[in-house]
């Protein structure tokens, strides 16, 4: 019986190592991505130039009628 106690504990502690390692690998993979995820959102370096052409305001069928004294 001792001879199989012997012959398990490394499977054992394989599996151990294993998940350990997984853990790591979870972590660091969320680490990643939480890293990307806020690179992601500064804004550009650099000037920016955007160019729009605005079609004008229909204009109101009102009539104004100002009136100025002069001194």
């Amino acid at each position: 019986m001792p001879l199989q106690r012997g012959r398990r504990r490394p499977r054992r502690r394989l599996w151990v190592w294993a998940l350990r390692a997984a853990g790591i690998l979870i972590v660091f993979a969320i680490g990643i991505a939480i890293g990307q995820a806020l690179g992601g959102s500064s804004p550009p370096a650099g000037t920016r130039t955007s160019v729009r052409t605005l079609a004008p305001l229909p204009l109101s069928g009102e009539t104004v009628t100002v009136t100025v004294t002069g001194k």
